[in-house]
């Protein structure tokens, strides 16, 4: 499978109920995708080799884990060339608050999602390790109030 290739109707099952539960067993997969387990098991090996499948991960709640508050901040850099691109980039993925980071097409530069315990922590996260990132000449943070999507379903962190 390339990734010219198209995925079929059953791939797209497949991929669909592993997103849904990356723990199922393949005998399960089968029954819910109406294939027999040595094809299922064959395309779902297909599917990992050729890209689509990337892992398989854990769903941690990191409100169980003492970090409930999620701040968005938008970052603009002073400077954008490939040079400070790459040293912002080296340097976020170091930040453990950091839970996500993208380049954004935008007035601003880069879209983060920081998760803290509460306010407090995330004000030193912000003062102390994000405005200190490479290039950084400007934040706004946007604090989110629930989460009504994400990893855990409904209300999802």
């Amino acid at each position: 499978m390339t990734k010219s290739d198209t995925l079929d109707l059953l791939d797209r099952r497949i991929l669909n109920e592993l997103a849904r539960d990356g723990r199922i067993s393949v005998a399960e997969l089968s029954r819910r995708v109406n294939l027999s387990k040595t094809p299922c098991q064959a395309r779902i090996t297909r599917l990992e080799q050729a890209g689509y499948i990337l892992g398989y991960r854990a769903i941690i709640d990191p409100e169980r884990l003492g970090r409930p508050h999620v701040a968005f901040v938008e970052v603009k850099l002073s400077d954008t060339r490939k040079a400070a691109l790459s040293a912002f980039n080296k340097a976020v993925r170091a930040i453990p608050e950091v839970e996500q980071a993208h380049m954004i097409a935008s007035s601003f530069d880069y879209l983060l999602k920081v998760r803290t315990q509460d306010i407090a922590e995330y004000r030193e996260v912000l003062g102390e390790k994000i405005s200190s990132l490479p290039h950084v000449a400007h934040t706004s943070t946007h604090v989110s109030m629930e989460s009504v999507k994400g990893d855990r379903g409904q209300g999802g962190s």
